[in-house]
Parts: structure tokens; sequence; C-alpha cells
């Protein structure tokens, strides 16, 4: 099938789910947000540094929240009404359906979540069912193992390593890209969704099976 191209260019847009809430960046986060960048190992592989005060926190905010790509979004968890991490739309390419999704802060009250998984979720059902994208990319330093088996887990496929690809704080990036396909989409929609459903939880908010959307 000819795709609709171009597609449209995401805008600020709130995407609500059961556990998570993705918002516009804005300076309502920012105490949200200085708390999920606490740790400075989160900022390892990030191309921003961990913020030293709320005021450098909120010169952040003001210069993100006012981008259009990256299209910043903080990760608000329902449950507390706080935001918890933030997550960016980036190297958006309308003309080709190719959008990525980058800027990944989820801090240690959503990490390894069912807030942050479906975070995840509600970007790529966003893209591919209300914007028409043909293809959702996840990139990152080749280094960070914790990021590639996040994205095998979420069901973006591995396609290779661009070697020597950036120079990041002083130090050489290879980058491994990892995709997942508008075609693939329906199938990942329903592991997704068999995993957020609240039968998989126990009473402590236990997994009771694995998201299988790489299977």
């Amino acid at each position: 099938m000819t795709p609709r191209l171009p597609c449209p260019r995401p805008g600020r847009t709130v995407l609500e789910g059961r556990y998570a809430r993705l918002e516009p960046l804005s300076l309502a986060h920012a105490e949200g947000l200085m708390a999920a960048s606490a740790s400075a190992a989160s900022f390892d592989y990030l191309f921003d540094v961990p913020p030293r005060s709320l005021e450098d926190l909120e010169a952040y905010l003001r210069e993100k929240s006012a981008s259009d790509d990256p299209l910043g979004h903080a990760v608000v968890d329902r449950a507390s009404g706080r935001a918890g991490g933030r997550q960016s739309l980036m190297r958006i390419t309308p003309e080709h359906g190719v959008i990525e999704i980058g800027n990944i802060l989820w801090g240690p009250a959503i990490a390894r979540t069912r807030v942050a998984t479906e975070a995840l979720y509600l970007a790529a059902k966003h893209v591919f069912e209300d914007l028409g994208y043909r293809r959702f990319e996840w990139k990152c330093n080749d280094r960070n193992e914790p990021s590639k088996r996040a994205a095998r887990r979420f069901g973006f496929a591995f396609e290779g390593v661009f070697r020597q690809h950036m120079w990041v704080k002083g130090a050489n990036r290879d980058t491994a890209w990892f995709s997942m396909l508008d075609r693939e989409w329906p199938r990942l929609r329903e592991a997704y969704e068999r995993w957020l459903d609240p039968a998989n939880f126990d009473a402590e908010g236990r997994q009771r099976s694995r998201l299988r959307a790489a299977a």
C-alpha cells in the first residue's frame, strides 16, 4: 500500500493512559523532573548533563518546551500526579514517515514499572495510529547495554551499529540502531495491551507474565 506522505508533524498533545500520561514539557514539571534527575549515572549516555539546581532545570525546560524537534513530553505517573521522567519525539521526517523516540530519562520512581512501559506504548500508538508514520526508531550508544535490552523488550528490531557516528561529551559514540515498522505495530500493540492489563499484576504491582513484544 502506498503511504500517505508527508505525515503530519506531532503537536503538543496530551496522551492519556491507564498508568501514565504524556504531557508537553513545561515549568510545571520542574520539581518532579528534579527528583527524577537525582542520579548522575542516569545521564551517562544522554546528551545533556544533570541539572545543578532547580533554576538550571527550569532554564532547560524553557528551552525544550519551545522546541518542535525534539518535541519533549513529561511522563506523569497518574497515581501520584508527578512527573517521573521525560522523553522526546525527535529527528522527525514527515516526508518519509520516519520518527525517533529519544532523550529518555525515566527516573527511579517510574523506571522498570508499568508507567515507563505505557509511556513508550502511548508514544508508539500516537506515531502509528494518529500520525500514520511508517517507521519508529530507537537509537543509543552501543555501550549502553540497558538501553539495548529495553529496545528489544519493547519490540524494536536491531539493525546494526553506526561506527564513529558521533562525538559526545569528549568521547566517541558508536550508535546502535533499532526500529519498529507500521506493519509490525498491530502485533506489538496486542502484546503491550496484554501486558498492561491490570489482571497481569498482583496486589504489589508485580507482573505475572513478561512483556513479549519482541517474540
